[in-house]
C-alpha cells in the first residue's frame, strides 16, 4: 500500500466545464452546439454509432493522416430525425435515440424501450491546462470488458485504465500500462450493452468508478475530446461496428493455426536443424519455428550471423521441405555504426528517416545492438523503406516477421550496465505534418511498424499470405498483426490470467491472440507446462515460447507422461484446423473474438458477468481448464441449453447450473452445446502435409446452423471471392437427428474427398463430397445422460 505520511498536501487545478447550448446547426449527418467559447458536435455515422467531440476553444481539429478510424464521411448516409424543444435537442435514428440537455449540454442515450446508455454525469465534459475529460454515469449491475491488453480479472469495474504502450517486462495482476494501448471498452447489464471508443492517441485513462463510485471518466492530454458511442444491444453487433470503425484482421495463412515452437533462443543452425527432427522424430505436429534475436550479426536487424547461421537460405529451405515454416524477430533499433558498411544504418541516414530530438539531434538510446537509433515510422516514406529491407529475408524464404522491442523499449545505457527505462522526448517532431510531436503518437508505434512490415510482406512474398506478430499496437492493429501478450512468467497465476487477457483482447477487436504457453520468464513444472499446453491449445495463436537462462520448455523435455498430454492436445488443435479456420473467417468479416468469455455469447445471464476462467471457442465449445496445482476437479457454470461433455459424450440437460468436473492431468474439462457442429480432419504433422481426402462432421444432438468456410488457406484469391460456403442445418425430430447439407456455394472447390457425418451417440454416415446437398438421419435410441 502507498504511504501518505509526510507528503505535501496538493490541490487538483479545477475543471473548466462546458456551459449550455446557446445555438446549434445541423450540417449533413453532424450537429454542432455552441456553448460559449467552446463547441460540441454529434456525428450520426450509423444507427448504433455516434461520435461526439468537444473543441474547448471552439475549433475542431483536422483529421491526421495517420488516423486509426474510418473518416465520418465513408459511411453510408443514414436517415435520422432531429427535434428541437424549449429544453433539449432529440435525435432519433432507428436503433437509439438521444437527448441534449439544453441548460447543461449534458448527452442522454436511450435504447427503444427507454433504457438510458452512456449518459453524462452531472460534471460531463470539461478542460484544465494539458487535459480534456468527460464523465459519464455507470449505472446498476453495469460491467465493463475489453480496455485492450490488461491484467487481472474480467471485469474492470472500480479499476483505472492508462492508455500508454510500455514495455510490461515482469507485469502481474496490478500491473496497469501494457505492450498494448486500446482505448475501447464495453459496458454491459441485461438487455443493454454499448462500447466506447476514445479516439485518442495521447497519453488517455479511463477511470471505471475508482475515484468516483457510479462515474466513469475518461482523460487525455490531447487538446480536444473525441469519443465514439456503440450500441449493441449485444457484443456482437459492438464488435462488428467497432471493426468496421478501427478496420477488420484479414484472413491468416492456414499455417499461422498450427503449432509455432521458439525459445530465445535456438541460438545456431544445428540446434534449429535438431530441434525440427525432434518434431517430426516424435510425431508432434508443428509447423513454425521462430527464431530469436540471436541468429543477427551482433543483434544487427536484417543480417545473419556468418557464425551460427552460415547459410540461412539452405536452412530455410531444408525446414521448408520439412514442413515448417521460418519467423524471424525484427526489432526497431537500428545499431548506431557510421563507416562500418551496415547498410540499413546507411539507408537510413543518408535519407534521414530516424526520429530526431527537438533540437535536431539524431536521438539514441541502447538495446541489444548497443547504441541504437529508431526509424519514424509515422512518416509513410519510412514505413516503405522499412517494408522493403524484409525483401533480404523473404528472398531467402522467410514467411512472417515477428516485431518485438517496439513500445518502444529502449534502455538509457546498454543493456549489461542495468540503467532505466526511456522512450523518444516527447517533443520528439515525428512525421511530416505540422507540430505533431511524440506525444501525440507515441501509443502508435508499435502499430505502425507492424503496418510497415504486413506491408512489406505482401509486397515482396507477392501471391502467399504472410504472418506478422507484434508485441505492441494500438487500436486497429487486428488489421496488420496478431499479437501476443508479451513476457509473462512461468506461474500458476499468470496461466490463469492469460483466458481473462486474451478474452479483453478480442472484446477490444484483436482476434489474432496468443500468450506464450508455459510462460516466458521462470522455470515451467511438468504439471504446469501440461495445464498451460492444454489451455494453449484453445489460443488462437497456439504458440510456446521461454526465455534465456531458463529450462528448455519444448513438449517432450518433462518425461513421456507430459510429451503424451502435449501430443494429444496438439493432436486435437490439428483436427479442429477446418473449426478454426471457419472462426478466423468470422473474424475477419464480422470481428467477432475466437476466444470468447461466456459474457460474449450470454449478455443477459449475470452468472456469466465475472466468470473468467471458463471461455468459448466460437458459439459452440467450452472450456473449463485447471489453472491450480494438483487439482484434478473443479466447478463448471454450464449456461442454458444442452451440453455434452467432449470426451464421454455425456448430456446435461438443464442449463444455467453447475456441475463438478472430474480432471486428471490428461484431462482437459471441454463441452459442446447442442447442435454444435464441428467440422474436423485428420491429424497431420503440419497444415499441407497432404491433401485432405477426408472431412469429419462431428454433431451434438439439438438444433442449429452452421456455417463452414474453406479457401486454398495460403494465396489472396480469397479476396476475388475464390472460397466456399456450406451451410448445415441440425434438427430434432421426435426419434431423429436430421442434418442437412446445402450445396456449397461459392467459386472454391476442394480436392475429391468423403465427408464424415458423425452424431453424438448415434453413429456415423458418409458420402462422396460432390457439393451438392445432402440430406442424413439419424435416429435416436437413447442418450446417456446426467
Amino acid at each position: 500500500m502507498p504511504q501518505y505520511f509526510g507528503k505535501l498536501p496538493t490541490t487538483d487545478q479545477p475543471w473548466t466545464k462546458i456551459g449550455q447550448v446557446e445555438a446549434w446547426k445541423q450540417y449533413d449527418r453532424t450537429i454542432i452546439f455552441d456553448c460559449d467559447s467552446s463547441k460540441f458536435s454529434i456525428a450520426v455515422l450509423a444507427p448504433n454509432l455516434l461520435r461526439v467531440r468537444l473543441a474547448p476553444q471552439g475549433e475542431f481539429t483536422e483529421r491526421p493522416s495517420w488516423a486509426v478510424t474510418r473518416d465520418d464521411s465513408e459511411w453510408a448516409p443514414i436517415p435520422f430525425d432531429v427535434n428541437d424543444t424549449d429544453t433539449s435537442v432529440q435525435i432519433k435514428t432507428e436503433s437509439i435515440h438521444i437527448y441534449i440537455d439544453k441548460s447543461t449540454s449534458r448527452i442522454t442515450c436511450f435504447d427503444l424501450d427507454g433504457r438510458p446508455f452512456a449518459t453524462d454525469a452531472t460534471t460531463n465534459m470539461g478542460w484544465r491546462l494539458g487535459a480534456v475529460a468527460g464523465w459519464k454515469c455507470i449505472e446498476t449491475d453495469e460491467h465493463f470488458y475489453g480496455f485492450g491488453e490488461r491484467t487481472g480479472l474480467l471485469d474492470k469495474r472500480s479499476e483505472v485504465k492508462t492508455n500508454w504502450t510500455t514495455d510490461a517486462l515482469d507485469y502481474g495482476s496490478l500491473t496497469d500500462e501494457m505492450y498494448h494501448a486500446i482505448p475501447f471498452f464495453i459496458a454491459l447489464r441485461p438487455h443493454v450493452a454499448y462500447g466506447i471508443f476514445f479516439n485518442t492517441t495521447f497519453w488517455s485513462q479511463f477511470d471505471i468508478g475508482a475515484e468516483q463510485p457510479g462515474v466513469w471518466k475518461m482523460e487525455t492530454r490531447g487538446g480536444e475530446l473525441d469519443y465514439y458511442i456503440i450500441y449493441g444491444p449485444k457484443p456482437a453487433q459492438i464488435l462488428d461496428t467497432y471493426t468496421q470503425l478501427t478496420g477488420k484482421m484479414p484472413l491468416p495463412p492456414k499455417w499461422s493455426i498450427g503449432y509455432h515452437q521458439c525459445r530465445w533462443s535456438y541460438e545456431s543452425e544445428e540446434v534449429v536443424r535438431t530441434l525440427a527432427q525432434e518434431f517430426r522424430n516424435r510425431r508432434i505436429p508443428c509447423d513454425v519455428i521462430h527464431l530469436d534475436i540471436d541468429y543477427m550479426q551482433g543483434f544487427r536487424v536484417f543480417t545473419w550471423s556468418p557464425a551460427r547461421f552460415s547459410n540461412p537460405e539452405k536452412l530455410i529451405n531444408d525446414l521448408k521441405q520439412n514442413g515448417f515454416k521460418t519467423v524471424t524477430i525484427i526489432d526497431p533499433g537500428v545499431k548506431y555504426e557510421p563507416e562500418a558498411d551496415y547498410h540499413v544504418f546507411d539507408e537510413g541516414i543518408k535519407n534521414d528517416y530516424f526520429v530526431r530530438q527537438a533540437d535536431g539531434r539524431l536521438f539514441h538510446g541502447y538495446v541489444w545492438p548497443d547504441k541504437s537509433v529508431f526509424p519514424d515510422f509515422l512518416r509513410a516514406d519510412v514505413q516503405k523503406w522499412w517494408g522493403d529491407l524484409h525483401k533480404s529475408l523473404t528472398d531467402i524464404g522467410i514467411a512472417g516477421i515477428w516485431n518485438d522491442m517496439n513500445e518502444p523499449a529502449i534502455n538509457d545505457r546498454p543493456f549489461g550496465d542495468g540503467g532505466v527505462h526511456i522512450w523518444f522526448p516527447l517533443d520528439a517532431p515525428q512525421g511530416k505534418e505540422n507540430n505533431t510531436t511524440h506525444a501525440e503518437v507515441h501509443n502508435l508505434y508499435g502499430l505502425n511498424m507492424a503496418k510497415a512490415s504486413a506491408e512489406g510482406l505482401i509486397k515482396h512474398r507477392k501471391s502467399e499470405r504472410s504472418f506478422v506478430l507484434t508485441r505492441s499496437g494500438f487500436a486497429g492493429v487486428q488489421r496488420y498483426s496478431s499479437v501476443w501478450m508479451g513476457d509473462n512468467q512461468s506461474q500458476w497465476e499468470h496461466l490463469e490470467m492469460s483466458l481473462p487477457m486474451l478474452c479483453n483482447m478480442g472484446l477490444s477487436g484483436v482476434a489474432f491472440v496468443g500468450c506464450d504457453i508455459g510462460g516466458f520468464a521462470g522455470n515451467a513444472t511438468a504439471e504446469l507446462f501440461a495445464r498451460w499446453m492444454q489451455v494453449g491449445m484453445l489460443y488462437p495463436l497456439m504458440r510456446a515460447h521461454s526465455a534465456m537462462s531458463t529450462a528448455r520448455h519444448e513438449p517432450w523435455v518433462f518425461g513421456e507422461r507430459v510429451e503424451n498430454i502435449c501430443r494429444e492436445y496438439i493432436n486435437l488443435r490439428y483436427q479442429l484446423i477446418p473449426f478454426f479456420y471457419t472462426l478466423f473467417w468470422q473474424a475477419a468479416t464480422t470481428g467477432a473474438p475466437l476466444i470468447r468469455p461466456l459474457v460474449y455469447e450470454y449478455p443477459n445471464d449475470p452468472k456469466t458477468y465475472t466468470l473468467s476462467d471458463q471461455v468459448l471457442l466460437g458459439s459452440d465449445l467450452m472450456a473449463a481448464p485447471i489453472y491450480r496445482p494438483g487439482v484434478e476437479h473443479r466447478a463448471v457454470y454450464l449456461p442454458s441449453g444442452t451440453w455434452y461433455d467432449w470426451w464421454t459424450g455425456e448430456k446435461y440437460v438443464d442449463g444455467a447450473t453447475h456441475i463438478l468436473a472430474h480432471a486428471p492431468l490428461e484431462k482437459m474439462p471441454l463441452y459442446a452445446r447442442a447442435g454444435a457442429v464441428i467440422p474436423m480432419q485428420q491429424v497431420t504433422q503440419y497444415i499441407d502435409e497432404h491433401p485432405l481426402n477426408e472431412l469429419q462432421l462431428l454433431i451434438f444432438p439439438g438444433n442449429s446452423e452452421y456455417t463452414l468456410y474453406e479457401d486454398d488457406g495460403n494465396s489472396f484469391e480469397y479476396q476475388k471471392d475464390i472460397y466456399s460456403t456450406t451451410k448445415i442445418s441440425v434438427s430434432t425430430e421426435a426419434e431423429q437427428v436430421i442434418v442437412k447439407i446445402a450445396p456449397r456455394q461459392g467459386k472454391w472447390k476442394p480436392i475429391r474427398r468423403r465427408i464424415i457425418v458423425k452424431v453424438q451417440g448415434l453413429g456415423e454416415q458418409s458420402f462422396e463430397d460432390e457439393g451438392k446437398e445432402n440430406l442424413l438421419r439419424f435416429t435416436e435410441t437413447r442418450f446417456p445422460h446426467h
